[in-house]
């Protein structure tokens, strides 16, 4: 039993270590793309930050889903946050099992890439939406006579850049069309729907995407109309941006071209060749085929015959 394990624990060493070899090669490429996705979601939180120096509080707007949906209250706040928080960590570690799992179809660098080019897209929309028009906040914390519906002047620049981490980033207001919470169940979903192998999975994650919008509603964080739009926004975004991003390299057919051949490998490869030698198929026919030259041109074999039937004619 030791002695299996053991075994095990090397093989999977040598995957870690092989993948992780690759991830690396693959990072050198592509580390601006991740950079520069980083960097937005930091600059996505400081305009979600600033954007709470303009709100307003005021009544609650007439809203469809908060009449068909019951209020779950704010000491209930923590359903919401606790099934996106699931979501959230559940697709950082599928990401990551091409490091631990035999069976891969993604590259960890490059679906993160993608990820990110949809988060920034989507983002920067919403930037864009919240700070048009700014709405009153149904949330508790940004209602009126809340002491954080609304920020005082910043007393120094330092204050705003600082985002007053985390707490800035849970108890904002003013930020509402369109959800941030759906930006990133949508696109991890949209994701896992285009990469993942279980089904059963795929069908799930839109159901928790479905029931994080009634939950996001009930919790009173959002308006019904920014739930809808991101619905609706983000699968446009996802949908065009597709189509421009190159596509990942599968990685379900076998060995991988970016991952080195273990010595298995390497003699199953050597064995196929030399079966299609013995065959008479050549593994490259381009390269191996015997040409010859008539009249200043050089024809392969099947032209050559073609070639002498010509001239036979031709005498």
């Amino acid at each position: 039993m030791s002695l299996y394990i053991g075994r095990e624990a090397s093989k999977l060493w040598k995957r870690i270590c092989a993948e992780t070899t690759t991830e690396i090669n693959l990072l050198a490429d592509n580390w601006k793309y991740i950079l520069g996705g980083l960097i937005f979601q930091y600059i996505h939180g400081l305009a979600a930050r600033g954007v709470h120096y303009l709100h307003r509080p005021g009544p609650i707007l007439q809203d469809v889903g908060f009449f068909l949906l019951p209020e779950l209250g704010q000491d209930k706040a923590y359903i919401s946050e606790t099934l996106f928080t699931t979501v959230f960590l559940s697709f950082v570690v599928w990401t990551f099992h091409p490091f631990i799992l035999k069976s891969k179809k993604i590259y960890t660098v490059l679906v993160w890439c993608r990820v990110l080019a949809f988060l920034v897209a989507s983002q920067f929309l919403r930037i864009i939406t919240f700070y048009s028009t700014q709405l009153p906040g149904p949330n508790y914390h940004c209602r009126e006579g809340s002491k954080l519906a609304r920020l005082p002047h910043p007393q120094s620049v330092l204050e705003v850049l600082l985002i007053n981490f985390p707490r800035g980033i849970t108890h904002g207001c003013g930020d509402l069309i369109f959800s941030s919470h759906m930006i990133f169940t949508l696109v991890f979903v949209l994701t896992y729907q285009k990469y993942g192998t279980k089904r059963c999975i795929k069908q799930l994650g839109w159901l928790i995407a479905v029931v994080l919008s009634f939950l996001i509603i009930a919790s009173r964080k959002h308006y019904t109309v920014d739930v809808v739009v991101a619905w609706y926004t983000v699968n446009l975004v996802v949908f065009f941006l597709d189509k421009k991003l190159p596509e990942l390299p599968d990685r379900t057919g076998g060995a991988s071209l970016l991952l080195p051949l273990s010595n298995k490998d390497k003699d199953s490869k050597t064995r196929e060749e030399n079966h299609k030698l013995l065959n008479g198929n050549s593994v490259d026919p381009a390269d191996w085929r015997q040409r010859t030259q008539v009249n200043g041109k050089i024809l392969d074999d099947a032209n050559l015959v073609h070639a002498d039937a010509t001239a036979m004619n031709g005498a």
